[in-house]
């Protein structure tokens, strides 16, 4: 009998985005696995400047998470009800299967956004409870409550063309053609606790943003260690431009919680509490920082492969490169 997440692979998601769609080599060492997005709701509140917000939902759900933006908006923040010093099991996630798959948890939301005339954006959204930084002069720095990554494949008439990595605050494009695959699966690195996404694996240092080098003071690990199929268990959405609206291809996924505009992790904490540390002081070294967005604030409807960045020209790289 289908599952549910075949059911849902099934209903009307084009099939090239399935065909096509990535695979993911998650670190070996890495402690922090892929994660069940409901679940986040369930193992945090929200809080606008560290105060419960008035009048939330309760339970929060992924159906009633837009209702947020009424109470807080983009200053609300989905905070751990637990001490993220003592690494609670639920930030850890949910590692995969010998099949790739995520049993219990949909970690990964696929939204699809047909520009017409056969070009079409497919979103992979992959989501973890928790980033843990890199580590510099002994410290890690950046952790945070909530972690969103993607990729996303731009086709035409079916056929990939391009893809892109995101990583930390930008990212890297890759002509289809020139990337690792499995069969015509194009092949995601996610390095251990941040999840930046490289189109190869080993050694990547992100100290100049936006560059990446094989060695530096600010390095990305990523190896082959368990194979990750995100799209075994996943959300399947078309995203309307226009409308800037969400539809579930199964017509009963849940919608609202793509509409939230606030955090999905805690509030950088301030340097009052014991648990901040920087080094020397310096804000950019801070070891926690503050939660993400969610997928919506990624550029959905984006003209170039490459998200928009400030005048930075869009380089689809023909050949591989760190």
């Amino acid at each position: 009998m289908p599952t549910s997440d075949q059911k849902r692979q099934a209903a009307n998601v084009p099939s090239y985005v399935l065909s096509y769609a990535p695979k993911v080599w998650l670190q070996s060492q890495d402690p922090y696995a892929p994660s069940d997005i409901a679940a986040q709701l369930a193992h945090t509140e929200p809080k606008v400047n560290f105060s419960v917000v008035t009048g939330a939902p309760n339970p929060l759900t992924l159906d009633n998470l837009a209702s947020l933006n009424n109470l807080g908006g983009n200053n609300v923040y989905l905070t751990s009800v637990d001490d993220i010093t003592q690494n609670p099991g639920w930030l850890k996630g949910v590692k995969p299967d010998g099949n790739g798959r995520t049993n219990g948890a949909v970690s990964c939301a696929v939204i699809v956004n047909d520009h017409g005339s056969g070009n079409v954006d497919a979103y992979y959204m992959y989501f973890y409870a928790y980033d843990q930084g890199n580590t510099v002069l002994g410290q890690e720095i950046g952790d945070h409550v909530g972690d969103w990554e993607h990729n996303m494949i731009r086709f035409k008439d079916g056929i990939p063309q391009a893809i892109w990595y995101s990583q930390h605050s930008y990212g890297e494009a890759f002509t289809y053609a020139c990337v690792e695959k499995q069969g015509q699966r194009p092949v995601t690195y996610s390095a251990k606790g941040t999840h930046a996404n490289y189109a190869t694996t080993g050694t990547h240092d992100h100290t100049i943003p936006g560059v990446n080098l094989l060695v530096g003071p600010i390095e990305d690990h990523c190896d082959q260690g368990t194979l990750w199929d995100p799209v075994a268990s996943a959300y399947f959405y078309s995203y309307n431009a226009a409308s800037d609206s969400f539809s579930a291809y199964d017509g009963t996924s849940p919608t609202s919680w793509l509409q939230y505009v606030g955090k999905w992790g805690d509030q950088q904490y301030p340097d009052s509490d014991p648990r901040q540390k920087k080094i020397l002081g310096i804000a950019a070294t801070a070891k926690y920082t503050g939660g993400p967005t969610g997928p919506r604030d990624k550029y959905l409807n984006r003209p170039d492969v490459c998200p928009p960045r400030n005048n930075t020209k869009c380089f689809v790289s023909p050949f591989l490169r760190p």
